[in-house]
């Protein structure tokens, strides 16, 4: 085996190198789009790259109503939380309604149960999706929920382009 190593190629063709340093960032919008800045020091140590803006906190939070719910997100960002990541109930999360045989005993038992865009109102009654970023812990159901959440988005007339949040997709999660 010889010392060179092998080149690394993403289904992209993006090659990727095995060490990045400073310069790779200088030279890409990474640096930007991460929303990150070199700051002064002194000593003559290389200036570090630091936030912008303050890193996300998120608590995973939700339970049994979409109004109990509310209450927990607007405790959390009254003491200083800046995101939401949404627990949903076991059932809303396979896609299954709240009155159906199957999720006997599990609506809102996990997370929120989340049946209708008037849960998700509810739920985010009050909070400014506009400013807060949040993310839906959801797996299999998430392509509903997304739409769900960008509907009552539109709704409230938020601009598609002002919500901020992602979305967890790993269906083989909850198997």
């Amino acid at each position: 085996m010889s010392g060179k190593v092998r080149p690394v190629i993403l289904e992209s063709g993006i090659e990727v190198k095995p060490v990045y340093g400073p310069q790779d960032l200088e030279d890409s919008i990474t640096g930007r789009t991460l929303g990150i800045r070199r700051v002064s020091l002194h000593a003559g140590h290389p200036p570090p790259y630091v936030p912008v803006r303050p890193y996300t906190m998120r608590q995973y939070a939700g339970f049994g109503t979409p109004k109990e719910t509310n209450e927990r997100f607007k405790y959390l960002i009254s003491q200083g939380q800046n995101a939401l990541n949404v627990a949903f109930s076991l059932h809303s999360q396979m896609g299954i309604d709240s009155d159906d045989p199957l999720a006997e005993g599990e609506v809102g038992r996990v997370g929120m149960a989340v049946d209708t865009l008037r849960d998700f109102e509810e739920a985010f009654d009050g909070i400014p999706i506009d400013k807060i970023s949040t993310s839906l812990t959801i797996n299999g159901s998430a392509a509903i929920m997304i739409a769900m959440y960008l509907a009552m988005a539109e709704k409230r007339g938020v601009k598609l382009e002002d919500v901020r949040g992602n979305a967890q997709n790993d269906i083989l999660k909850n198997t």
